[in-house]
């Protein structure tokens, strides 16, 4: 069994989520959002996200991090304020030693859905029936659930080429 924290990176809201994974069966562990106050200044809002993260981290002790990559918007200081909230859903897991991995939304909703042209609502439905029992309260908890699925899904294919390689 191991077990894995997905990240939604955001400044205003960081979506997460831990499931742990034995074979091919999923189950949810927790999910949540970080909020941070926009009245405050960017590094107090980032020092938020990161005693957040490392709290999760030291409660939830999951041994891998997944993180969706950031898409580029029109506005280019809200995508700044976004890759620094992402820098830090990297940074966070790396510090503690937790190999981290990265998936640009497509591939999530590919590997949750099936489609990568799926909607939020669509995700959020497959996530609820993939986890069992889970009680989603927010889109990015949602999103962040949907990526540590993706990394499940990445890992085994990946443990099963490996498995079926011969070592010389």
């Amino acid at each position: 069994m191991i077990r894995l924290i997905g990240i939604d990176p955001g400044l205003r809201f960081m979506g997460w989520g831990v499931i742990e994974v034995e074979g091919n069966r999923l189950r949810h562990i927790a999910d949540g959002v970080l909020a941070t106050d926009s009245a405050d200044s960017v590094p107090q809002r980032l020092c938020t996200l990161h005693e957040g993260l490392k709290n999760l981290i030291e409660n939830f002790a999951p041994v891998e991090a997944a993180v969706e990559e950031t898409y580029v918007n029109r506005n280019g200081s809200s995508t700044l304020k976004l890759g620094y909230a992402r820098g830090v859903a990297l940074l966070v897991p790396a510090l503690v030693g937790l190999p981290v991995s990265e998936y640009g939304a497509m591939a999530v909703k590919r590997s949750v859905v099936g489609t990568g042209a799926a909607s939020k609502e669509q995700v959020t439905m497959m996530v609820r029936r993939l986890l069992p029992g889970a009680i989603i309260k927010r889109a990015d908890a949602s999103d962040a659930l949907a990526v540590a699925i993706c990394h499940a899904h990445y890992r085994a294919s990946a443990c099963r080429v490996v498995q079926g390689v011969r070592m010389a």
